[in-house]
């Protein structure tokens, strides 16, 4: 089964010099223990860079920067193959964090439903 973690945590941890090259550091590492079991995923550009679609009440916006007002915001994912969602939670005790932060897991729905 398919699993996408996603990694959410408090982007101003990475202004501090070297901060940014430490945790590629640790995702690389990461990725050399679990590569075997992930099937994708990126880091993503700072929240200052996104763009939210909304659809409310059949009306369409376009608002600069992410949806949710919140000191943390998704900065990348991994889409990983295990067994069950405790294997999934094993990998993903693994995922480096900057910081206090938290990664979330969900099953990816199987194709055509």
């Amino acid at each position: 089964m398919q699993y996408m973690m996603m990694i959410v945590e408090d982007e101003a941890h990475y202004a501090a010099p070297g901060a940014f090259e430490a945790i590629v550091a640790k995702h690389m590492a990461f990725g050399q223990k679990h590569g075997a079991s992930i099937v994708g995923g990126n880091g993503l550009q700072v929240s200052a860079t996104a763009t939210t679609v909304r659809t409310e009440g059949g009306s369409t916006s376009i608002h600069d920067g992410p949806f949710a007002e919140s000191r943390e915001q998704l900065g990348g994912y991994y889409v990983i193959e295990a067994a069950d969602l405790d294997a999934a939670i094993a990998i993903a005790k693994d995922v480096p964090l900057a910081a206090d932060g938290a990664i979330e897991i969900r099953p990816v729905l199987a194709q055509g439903g």
